[in-house]
C-alpha cells in the first residue's frame, strides 16, 4: 500500500522516561501463549481499509487481518510475488487492461456475530463488494485514486448517479470495471492500459474481500469491526492507545515455501520457519506511543520485541553504523534498510501566497527549498541515517536512479537570496523581514504534530529561512487532524513521508497526477505537461524507455517544486535475542505471522 508516514518524535520530560503503560502481557492471558509486543508510532485512524486515509501504521495492523489475491515471498531478495488466496497467478491481457484471478477454495474468514454462528467461506463477490466500497460516497476514501486513474469501466459512472442522486451506492448492478465470473473467479477490467496493476493485486488495503453482510450488520460502526480472512483478527481495541490481535481460527494455516535470498538474516529466518505452521505467535499487542524516549527504553527493558528506533536514538543503537556493544553483549540484533520511502513537505498550490504557476512564485518555492539545509535534517534529527534525495521516486522502485542530480537536494542560501530579490521578495519596511512583491506581509506556515521530533525539524526550518529573511510560523495538530486538514485543502505546508507500497515508481509520480487532487496529491499540483507524461508512463512495460519518461516528469518536479523533498530513510531495526524470523520487507506489509517469540531469559 502507497501510504503516509507520521516521523515519530523525542521526549523531553523526565516523566516520559517511565515504562510504556499497555506495554506489558495482556491481564489474564493464559501461560505458554506466545504474545508478540510491538510500538506504533502515532495513533490508528479507523479500522476499515477504504477509510485509513493511507495512514501507515494502520495499514500495518489491517494488512494482518485482510488479505489480497496475491503476496510476496517474505525473504526473497530480490522481491517476488508470491500466492495468498489465489490459487495460481493471474491471468493477463495481452494488452495489460484483463486480470482474471481464481482463488482458493475453502478459505473462511474469522468468526463473527455478522455470520450468526456459521462459517463463511471466502468468494470473489467478496473481493468485488470490497473494491465497489472505494467508490461508495459515504466513505469518501483517500485511495480511491487508485482505480480512478485506471478508469474502471462502469464504476465511476455508478459513484456519479449516487452523488447526483443523493441516494445509496448500488452495489448490486454489474460493471465491466470488476465482476465475479462465478463462485472463485473474478475479473478486473481497466480502462487503461497498466501492466504494473498485478501488484495491486498484491496489497491487501487496495484489494481485500469484505463480507457484505459485516459491513451490514455494523453500519456506520463498520470501522471498529475489521473482519477479513488473515492470520489475525481483532480482539481490543483502545483508540489510539492500544490494539490487540489474536490468532484467527479459521485461517488455513500455512509454512513458509519461498526462496531466500542469500543472506545471513534470511537464511536463519528460513531455518527458523521451516516446517512450522504460520502464525506462530497466538497474539499480538500493538501499543501507541507517540514519543519516542518511552518507546526506546521500553524496548531496552525488554517491552517491545523489536524496534524501528526512532530518529536521535539511532546515533547511540548504531555508532558508526555498528551496533552498540552493550546492546551486542545483549544479544540484540541489529538490521540496516535502505527504504523505499520518500521524505517531504508540500506547498499547497491553490494557496495564494505559495501557490501557483507564474514565475514568482515558481521562484518563491524554489528559493525556500534553496534555503533549507536536507542534510542537517538528515544529521539532527535522524544521526545521519538518510540518503538526500532528488526527486519525489524512491530507491528500489521503477524510475529510480541513483546516479540522477537534481537542484532538490542543494543548499544554497546565497543563491535563494539572490532568487528572492530577483522576483521582488524584499524587505520594505526595514524589519528584517522579507515582504510579497506587493508590498503586504510574508508569513509562511508550516503545520505539523506536537512531538519532539517535529519540534526539532521545526526549529531546523526557522533557522533555514530566518537566514534568507524569511518568517516562518508553526500551525500545531494532531496526526489525523492534519490528514482531515490537507483534504479539505486548508494547509499552507505541511510534511510526512510517503511509503512504496510496490516496486512501481509511478507511484511517486502520481502524487503529483492533477485528477489524484485532494487524495493523494495533497499539493493539488495540476500541470498538463506532467499529467501527460503520467499517463504515458503508466501504460509502457518496464524498461529505458518507460524510465526516460520518468526522468522529465521528475525534472518537471525539480523545476515547478510542488514538494520540497529531503530524503530517503535508512532504517535501524534492533530485534530481541528472544525474536526470531523478523527482517524487514521493502514493499510487504503482512509480515507479523511470520515472525516468532521465545521465552525471555
Amino acid at each position: 500500500m502507497r501510504r503516509r508516514t507520521l516521523n515519530a518524535g523525542l521526549s523531553a520530560s523526565l516523566a516520559s522516561m517511565l515504562p510504556v503503560a499497555g506495554a506489558a502481557p495482556p491481564d489474564g492471558a493464559p501461560s505458554g501463549r506466545k504474545v508478540l509486543h510491538l510500538a506504533l508510532a502515532s495513533p490508528e485512524t479507523v479500522l476499515d481499509p477504504v477509510q485509513t486515509n493511507s495512514d501507515g501504521n494502520t495499514v500495518e495492523v489491517l494488512s494482518q487481518i485482510f488479505e489480497a489475491p496475491l503476496t510476496y515471498d517474505y525473504l526473497a531478495r530480490p522481491v517476488r510475488l508470491a500466492l495468498c488466496t489465489a490459487a495460481q497467478m493471474p491471468d493477463v491481457s495481452a494488452d495489460g487492461r484483463i486480470f482474471t484471478v481464481r482463488l482458493k477454495p475453502g478459505i473462511y474468514f474469522a468468526d463473527d456475530p455478522a455470520f450468526a454462528g456459521q462459517r463463511r467461506e471466502l468468494v470473489a463477490a467478496d473481493y468485488v463488494y470490497g473494491l465497489k466500497r472505494f467508490y461508495d460516497p459515504r466513505y469518501n476514501s483517500s485511495d480511491l485514486y487508485t482505480y480512478e486513474s485506471l478508469k474502471l469501466p462502469g464504476l465511476s459512472e455508478l459513484r456519479e448517479k449516487a452523488v447526483k442522486g443523493r441516494q445509496p451506492f448500488d452495489y448490486d448492478t454489474p460493471v465491466e470495471g470488476i465482476r465475479a465470473l462465478d463462485r472463485y473467479t473474478f475479473r478486473v477490467t481497466l480502462g487503461v492500459p497498466d501492466p504494473r496493476f498485478i501488484y495491486v493485486l498484491a496489497t491487501p488495503i487496495s484489494m481485500h474481500p469484505v463480507a457484505r453482510e459485516v459491513v451490514q450488520h455494523y453500519g456506520s460502526d463498520i470501522g471498529a469491526h475489521p473482519v477479513g480472512t488473515g492470520a489475525f483478527k481483532l480482539k481490543q481495541w483502545q483508540r489510539a492507545s492500544r490494539i490487540v490481535l489474536e490468532r484467527s481460527p479459521q485461517f488455513r494455516g500455512e509454512q513458509y515455501l519461498g526462496q531466500p535470498a542469500d543472506d545471513p538474516i534470511a537464511q536463519a529466518a528460513a531455518a527458523h520457519l521451516t516446517g512450522k505452521t504460520l502464525p506462530l505467535v497466538d497474539e499480538v499487542v500493538a501499543s501507541v506511543v507517540e514519543e519516542s524516549q518511552p518507546r526506546w527504553l521500553s524496548f531496552l527493558d525488554g517491552s517491545f520485541d523489536w524496534l524501528l528506533v526512532p530518529g536521535n536514538f539511532r546515533g547511540m543503537a548504531a555508532p558508526g553504523q555498528r551496533i552498540a556493544p552493550y546492546l551486542a553483549k545483549r544479544g540484540v540484533g541489529m538490521h540496516l534498510h535502505l527504504q523505499p520511502d520518500m521524505h517531504m513537505s508540500f506547498f499547497f498550490m491553490e494557496h495564494p501566497l505559495v501557490g501557483g504557476y507564474t514565475p514568482d512564485k515558481v521562484a518563491l518555492r524554489r528559493a525556500i527549498g534553496l534555503a533549507f539545509d536536507s542534510q542537517a535534517r538528515i544529521d539532527h534529527v535522524f544521526s545521519g541515517f538518510g540518503v538526500k534525495a532528488q526527486s519525489t521516486v524512491a530507491p528500489f522502485t521503477s524510475g529510480y536512479d541513483p546516479t540522477y542530480k537534481s537542484k532538490m537536494s542543494d543548499y544554497s542560501p546565497a543563491r535563494a537570496k539572490a532568487l528572492l530579490d530577483l522576483y521582488g521578495y524584499t524587505d520594505r519596511n526595514g524589519d528584517g523581514w522579507r515582504e510579497q512583491p506587493n508590498g503586504e506581509p510574508l508569513v509562511l506556515v508550516m503545520s505539523g504534530s506536537a512531538n519532539q521530533q517535529e519540534r526539532r525539524l521545526h526549529e531546523i526550518w526557522r533557522r533555514c529561512m530566518t537566514a534568507v529573511g524569511l518568517k516562518i510560523e508553526f500551525e500545531i495538530s494532531t496526526w489525523p487532524e492534519l490528514l482531515k486538514k490537507s483534504r479539505a485543502g486548508t494547509l499552507m505546508m505541511w510534511g510526512y513521508s510517503w511509503s512504496a507500497g510496490s516496486p512501481d515508481g509511478g507511484f511517486f509520480l502520481g502524487i503529483a497526477y492533477g485528477p489524484n487532487a485532494s487524495e493523494a496529491n495533497d499539493p493539488r499540483f495540476s500541470l498538463p505537461a506532467f499529467d501527460r507524461l503520467f499517463e504515458q508512463q503508466r501504460e509502457m512495460p518496464d524498461g529505458p524507455a518507460r524510465d526516460r519518461i520518468i526522468h522529465h516528469a521528475k525534472n518537471l518536479l525539480v523545476a515547478y517544486m510542488p514538494f520540497k523533498v529531503y530524503q530517503h530513510s535508512v532504517y535501524v531495526d534492533l530485534v530481541q535475542p528472544w525474536t526470531h524470523a523478523y527482517w524487514r520487507h521493502p514493499f510487504m506489509r503482512d509480515i507479523w505471522r511470520y515472525v516468532d517469540v521465545l521465552p525471555k531469559p
